[in-house]
């Protein structure tokens, strides 16, 4: 009982009071939930139902970070639109995704089709959602608001990846085989079961009562800014091999089963929502740059292990040394967070914060989904070693470009 009062105070403390956050922050976790169960399965449902080769796998990926590029164009649209409306929106299109993807068959095409539908919900639903956190929240909480519903997002993610990951070891012990159509399914079907309940609670959220339309990204370059563009290129370009790629390793190489995958991912986003305000503390007391040029030497070992570890150890160490390289990026990636305080210490005000930061997720979503075209054929052609040497390689040139960042005196 005094945790939930605690709960209570501290909603009381963010969000002003005529505003209903309860119902904004049940959206963020039933749909947390609903991601978690169907990115716990994407990879193992593409390569083992859907029969998505390595190559393929970096065009399916193509397609689906495109709407990354087109929801600027989407967003000024809708610009007559509310932040709020834009938010519903945003729900429905990916509750369409899941009722696609559990009721369609396994046929490439439409299988990709409400994958990127779904992909497109979710990117529309960045902007508003973080727009959304801040106009609820009091004049002074605007920050403690956005950290509020990125936990609470994360908890719901974690809570689906446990689920599938338990779900399919169930299966398993049913006796159903690990590429049983009925299994993927059924976790389908439970996805778009809490999508369909944050659908119910979006459209129960009111409007807020200053109004304002969604906040437009544009295109901002300035000289002063280069260095973090081309962070942004090399950052993009290693983040999207291991995005794409990482667990399709696991699944082709190591037969690593749904269940497997959903774990490790659960795993990373607690060790996420543990090490994100250590790594945001270490960049505040001994600097951006540092954290960066750390950050990926580390990376480079990671790329090592993880193109080279079936070539090193028997099959069963290999595959544990893997997943811990797995989870290992996904903690190493939280540093990528140091761009923007090295952003934010060179800027002339938070207006070309906000710029720069959006063009840089442009910049970020443009060398993604090149990487992810090429990386399959790479692949294909040449071995998962190359292409996590190429990764590695990035990771250097990354190191040395970070280590040429002179601080602002």
């Amino acid at each position: 009982m005094s945790a939930w009062k605690a709960a209570i105070r501290t909603l009381e403390k963010t969000y002003r009071p005529e505003v209903k956050a309860g119902r904004f922050l049940t959206v963020l976790l039933l749909a947390g939930v609903s991601y978690g169960l169907y990115r716990g399965i994407q990879d193992n449902y593409l390569a083992e139902l859907v029969h998505i080769s390595n190559f393929e796998r970096g065009v399916v990926e193509f397609f689906r970070e495109l709407p990354g590029l087109l929801v600027v164009v989407i967003l000024a649209i809708m610009y007559r639109f509310s932040e709020n409306t834009v938010f519903k929106i945003s729900v429905a299109i990916m509750l369409l995704g899941l009722v696609g993807l559990c009721a369609g068959g396994t046929g490439k095409v439409p299988v990709i089709f409400f994958m990127v539908i779904y992909s497109l919900g979710e990117h529309i639903m960045m902007p508003a959602r973080s727009s959304l956190s801040m106009r609820f929240a009091k004049k002074e909480t605007g920050g403690a608001s956005l950290g509020l519903t990125g936990a609470i997002g994360q908890a719901g993610n974690i809570s689906g990846y446990i689920i599938a990951a338990v779900l399919f070891a169930l299966f398993a012990r049913l006796g159903y085989n690990r590429n049983d159509l009925l299994s993927f399914k059924s976790v389908f079907f439970l996805a778009a079961v809490f999508g369909l309940a944050a659908f119910i609670f979006v459209l129960c959220m009111n409007n807020p009562a200053n109004g304002g339309h969604v906040q437009r990204r544009h295109f901002y370059f300035a000289k002063k800014f280069t260095k973090y563009y081309f962070l942004e290129v090399f950052y993009g370009a290693r983040k999207q091999i291991f995005l794409t790629f990482a667990p399709y390793v696991l699944i082709l190489q190591y037969e690593a089963d749904a269940s497997l995958i959903s774990l490790l991912m659960a795993i990373c986003s607690g060790f996420g929502v543990v090490f994100s305000p250590f790594i945001g503390r270490l960049i505040d007391r001994i600097g951006y740059k540092i954290i960066m040029v750390t950050d990926t030497l580390i990376l480079i070992a990671v790329c090592f292990f993880y193109g080279f570890a079936h070539r090193i150890f028997p099959h069963h160490i290999a595959l544990i040394v893997v997943c811990a390289n797995y989870v290992l990026d996904s903690i190493i990636s939280l540093a990528s967070m140091a761009s923007s305080v090295y952003v934010q210490d060179i800027a002339s005000n938070q207006e070309e914060i906000t710029a720069t930061l959006s063009t840089g997720i442009s910049v970020n979503h443009v060398i993604s989904i090149l990487i992810a075209l090429f990386g399959g054929w790479i692949w294909k052609i040449t071995g998962i070693e190359v292409l996590f040497s190429i990764s590695a390689f990035l990771g250097l040139m990354n190191t040395f470009y970070a280590a040429t960042i002179k601080k602002k005196a």
